[in-house]
């Protein structure tokens, strides 16, 4: 980790100050001095202006310098040229300023080598100083409890919107700006930060300082993608730590995986596979639109925790009924059918043409007896089987919706759990629509296809976050490390099938034992002893995939077919291009078919080792079916793991086929897991293919570890 994301007390002076100068305060009313005065007109702390040529602008007192201020400011916006940028972040470090926010363009992201250089000099003074950069190229960020605008976005200081619990964090200021626009609509937010360059600051770190911030209930962040992907887990576990749950919109996602790798692991494991692990590890909820990010940040700071993990929904039209039912079996969300007493109170308010179970139907009868809304809503939410209630709303009326979403409140409020609004009218600012944002105990939902996605991503993190926590990286390894690390400095960049299988048995893998001949009769005699049927392998650190290569025999059951099988090898790695070095012949028990499974591990480039677990042999090109988990993984993880792949059935035995012994298989994936994570320093990947599991055992037959 390149260092430690920062605190909220390294970035109070930056995103809290007392006291704001802005560089370069203009005349000129359009430029982003002037536009960042207008965003700090109501802050509620000190602001000056630097111009040496004017002593007031827009009622702010001007200065010739920094060092000709009443006192050293906490935070400097640089609304200056490029050009301009390094002598002033030199000078504010020099004179002790606590941050500073740089608009202009023109650094890293030209390409050019003088430009990356002189963003590098940036990060450098940073480093060497107690100053904290925002920026280059950025629109700045905003402190909306303290009205501190330190942003040239246009029209917040007019605008003034709600404070509330949600915080926008964002590299984009594009993206960040059009999520902070939801104000326009009646939402609300504590900060939009966005990051820029990121040459000091970055998104790891505005979600660390949001971790501590009493303002901030739930903090959502836009990231094309991360450098160092540790210091998002460890700004992400300052916020688990703190009950903070983050929404994650990470884009380009769509891009093609990076370079294939030597192993199946590597074909496994998905260009996104380390970010999606990296959710999962820490409850971080994964959106995939940017339209979802604000209404499943509002809702999770409106609901805090699910005190239950169905959901229940209530609509006047069962057409309503039917889409709701669609979306959460596509979300994966539990509807179960409500307990008896909740049950007797629907049976007393639906109309028999109406369906009194979950999804209720009240029908729009509702509308000439409105006490049965409210009590089939209140026996609802009183169930202890549901953690939410949906309202769908396919139409609107005035004053009819805004009554209707008064008496969610107070219900809602009553019960302790969330009523959520599904806004299924194309009236999308109609009335009561805007006092549904505001409230603290509606959600309101645009669709309900996104509903249940928010809903699914609700539970789903409540689900991992009260699991058992993994070993923690970087904690004391196994024992087996030492002989494991022992075993990879004798080793070449690849190991061989018997190297490999040797660090893997350290970690107590079972693994097929072998024999490793030079001649014909040698391979006879080692069969004579291991028993027929046998495999003859070529042994050498140059060629993954053995059978493609011809370089593999099976089920040999006598002396005849193994010098045969002996001589075909040879024969077969004569054609091998470039010619691979050769360490001799492995001669190997023949195991029994049973079902194959593929264990690996790679080095993800962002967050580090990963293991991944997939149905093995020829499935893994056939099928891609894959689980993958950042290492290590304790047991129940392992579990979880296998019980993901789609082909998930076929380990419990199928179709009078034997299953595995899943127990053993989620300890070899645990150990591998640990593995991968002890020796990350010296390991690449590894890949175990096949793992075969039939009854009464479960064993590695083939493996290949590539050295770092």
């Amino acid at each position: 980790m390149s260092r430690p994301v920062y605190t909220h007390a390294d970035l109070r002076r930056l995103i809290d100050p007392a006291s704001v100068a802005i560089v370069g305060l203009s005349r000129n009313e359009k430029s982003f001095g002037a536009r960042t005065a207008a965003n700090l007109s109501g802050f509620t702390g000190r602001t000056w202006g630097v111009n040496p040529n004017a002593a007031e602008l827009y009622g702010i007192p001007c200065f010739s310098g920094l060092t000709a201020l009443p006192e050293v400011p906490d935070c400097a916006v640089l609304a200056v040229p490029v050009d301009a940028v390094l002598p002033l972040v030199e000078e504010c470090a020099a004179l002790g300023v606590g941050g500073c926010v740089i608009y202009a363009s023109g650094f890293a992201e030209t390409g050019l080598a003088d430009r990356i250089a002189l963003q590098n000099r940036l990060a450098a003074i940073a480093r060497g100083s107690q100053l904290r950069i925002v920026g280059p190229n950025c629109i700045g960020l905003i402190n909306n409890v303290s009205r501190a605008g330190l942003s040239f976005a246009s029209g917040y200081g007019a605008r003034r919107p709600a404070t509330g619990p949600v915080a926008i964090v964002s590299q984009s200021g594009g993206l960040g700006q059009a999520l902070a626009q939801v104000a326009e609509r009646g939402g609300s937010y504590s900060h939009f930060m966005a990051a820029g360059n990121s040459c000091d600051v970055d998104v790891c770190d505005y979600v660390s300082y949001l971790a501590d911030d009493p303002a901030c209930a739930v903090i959502t962040c836009i990231a094309e993608g991360l450098k160092n992907g540790q210091r998002l887990l460890q700004a992400a576990e300052r916020a688990l730590a703190a009950d903070k749950p983050i929404v994650m919109y990470k884009i380009a996602t769509g891009t093609a995986a990076a370079k294939a790798a030597l192993s199946h692991t590597g074909t496994l494991a998905g260009a996104n596979a380390a970010y999606e692990a990296a959710y999962r590890r820490l409850g971080i909820v994964r959106v995939d639109n940017i339209e979802d990010v604000y209404e499943t940040a509002a809702f999770l700071a409106k609901a805090g925790r699910p005190r239950a993990m169905g959901v229940a929904a209530v609509a006047a039209s069962g057409g309503a009924c039917v889409i709701t039912l669609d979306k959460a079996e596509a979300a994966g969300v539990p509807m179960p059918k409500p307990g008896p007493a909740t049950q007797a109170v629907l049976n007393a308010n639906v109309p028999d043409f109406g369906n009194p179970s979950n999804p209720c139907d009240i029908t729009a009868q509702v509308a000439t007896n409105p006490a049965s809304y409210g009590a089939c809503l209140e026996a609802l939410l009183a169930d202890p089987g549901y953690g939410a209630v949906l309202v769908m709303a396919p139409s609107i009326s005035d004053p009819g919706t805004p009554n209707n979403v008064a008496l969610f409140s107070g219900l809602a409020a009553k019960a302790g759990k969330p009523l959520c609004l599904s806004w299924m009218s194309e009236w999308k600012h109609g009335p009561g629509a805007a006092e549904a944002e505001r409230d603290p105990h509606v959600a309101l939902f645009r669709s309900t296809s996104g509903a249940y996605r928010t809903l699914a991503g609700w539970l789903e993190r409540e689900r991992r976050i009260t699991g058992p926590a993994p070993r923690a990286r970087g904690g004391a390894p196994n024992p087996a490390a030492a002989t494991a690390r022992a075993l990879l400095e004798g080793a070449g960049d690849r190991l061989t099938e018997r190297q490999a299988k040797e660090v893997l048995a350290a970690y107590g893998i079972p693994v097929a034992s072998d024999h490793v001949v030079q001649t014909a009769e040698e391979a006879v005699a080692a069969a004579d002893t291991l028993g027929y049927p046998v495999v003859l392998k070529l042994e050498t650190p140059d060629i993954a995939h053995k059978t493609e290569a011809g370089v593999v025999r099976l089920d040999l059951r006598d002396g005849t077919a193994v010098r045969a099988a002996f001589a075909a090898i040879m024969e077969a790695t004569g054609r091998v291009e470039p010619k691979p070095r050769i360490a001799g012949i492995l001669v190997q028990p023949m195991i029994a078919p049973g079902l194959e499974i593929v264990v690996g591990s790679q080095l993800d480039p962002t967050f580090g080792p990963m293991v991944v677990v997939g149905l093995g042999g020829i499935m893994v090109e056939l099928l891609r079916d894959s689980a993958s988990e950042l290492a290590p993984v304790n047991h129940a993880q392992a579990l979880d793991m296998l019980g993901r792949l789609k082909g998930a059935a076929l380990l419990h035995g199928f179709r009078g086929r034997p299953g595995a012994d899943i127990d053993n298989l989620a300890g070899i994936i645990v150990a591998l897991s640990e593995l991968a994570s002890d020796l990350s320093d010296r390991i690449a990947e590894i890949d175990v293919n096949p793992i075969i599991c039939g009854p009464g055992r479960t064993i590695a037959v083939d493996a290949l570890i590539v050295r770092r």
